[in-house]
């Protein structure tokens, strides 16, 4: 098959390489809203070119993957469902709540399938803790300690488009919550600061952050990141249950350090990035696109899915913004 890729930043050439290297995928076609750069990414890697949008999409492409910049994800599913072409979108959908909304209604009401890409879905340790609760193994679950904490902080230019720390690095964990529990999230609290470079407070956002949300089961789960942690990217789960407790992402590459004598776990090489930490996640979930594209499989993330990681995003910014309780259903 033939996959578009429109973006070729660092997430889409990483894609690219990906989906390069995919058994079903036989050529991979990139374009960029910088054509020279695509010209030259496509030349880089072997693969072909489109100097623009409008031509990639009649270039016989049969999926189109967007990892553009989160401000054209909602323009650009647009088209691709207007092309009838089964697409893979970055996350998030688009930047705000109401445009989320729509682009939903507008996937919901063709028949094009649209996969949003929440690579923690994918990832294995998430995959068993997700059997794990659902079986009943640990009993019921009455906390989840979730966390993404980046090695450093993204360049500030990226912040403007970025939708917040909420949106843009959290909306993970609260999709991974929402995953491995099976459950919706009723209520949150949240907080947040900005304790490094002043330019995200000029743009309104934080560098730190923590929320606690209340399930629809009375679970409890405390999710916090920060864009400062110079041990390694560490992003890790722990779900506690009546009977019995797990964790994802402990092991070891985890970004800890015991102070106890004798301990020396962990003791391997920190992830020092998103990428490193969820390598083979991200070729899992880019194949089980290509099985989409090939009608042999649903889509695994839906923009329904998103838009519930979303609607508990934007319920933490306020939160965090009003310093109060936001009730989902009364307040977004």
């Amino acid at each position: 098959m033939r996959i578009g890729l429109v973006g070729v930043g660092r997430i889409g050439a990483f894609h690219a390489t990906t989906l390069k290297s995919l058994p079903a995928v036989e050529q991979v076609v990139v374009a960029d809203a910088d054509a020279t750069r695509a010209e030259l990414t496509a030349k880089e890697l072997g693969l072909e070119f489109a100097p623009d949008v409008p031509s990639l999409l009649t270039s016989g492409i049969d999926g189109l993957v967007i990892a553009a910049a989160t401000s054209a994800h909602a323009e650009l599913i647009a088209a691709a469902v207007a092309a009838g072409i089964t697409t893979f979108c970055e996350k998030p959908v688009a930047l705000d709540l109401a445009e989320t909304q729509r682009v939903v209604e507008l996937v919901e009401g063709s028949d094009v399938p649209v996969h949003i890409g929440f690579q923690r879905r994918f990832d294995a340790g998430y995959q068993a803790a997700a059997a794990q609760v659902r079986s009943g193994e640990l009993g019921f679950v009455h906390h989840i300690r979730a966390n993404t904490n980046d090695a450093f902080p993204p360049p500030a230019g990226y912040i403007p488009t970025s939708g917040g720390f909420f949106r843009d690095c959290t909306v993970h964990d609260f999709d991974i919550i929402r995953y491995v529990t099976g459950r919706e999230v009723v209520s949150v609290y949240a907080t947040g600061a900005n304790r490094g470079e002043a330019f995200f407070g000029e743009y309104g956002d934080v560098d730190a952050a923590a929320a606690l949300l209340t399930l629809d089961d009375s679970t409890f789960a405390t999710v916090s990141g920060t864009r400062y942690n110079a041990a390694g990217h560490d992003v890790r789960m722990e779900v506690l249950g009546s009977l019995g407790s797990i964790a994802v992402g402990l092991d070891e590459h985890t970004a800890l350090r015991s102070v106890e004598a004798g301990v020396t776990f962990p003791g391997g090489e920190p992830h020092a990035t998103f990428m490193d930490r969820f390598g083979p996640a991200y070729v899992a979930e880019l194949t089980a696109f290509t099985e989409v594209v090939a009608g042999t499989r649903e889509v695994p993330c839906t923009v329904r899915d998103a838009l519930q990681a979303f609607r508990i995003a934007d319920a933490c910014e306020l939160s965090r913004k009003e310093n109060r309780v936001v009730f989902l259903d009364a307040d977004t």
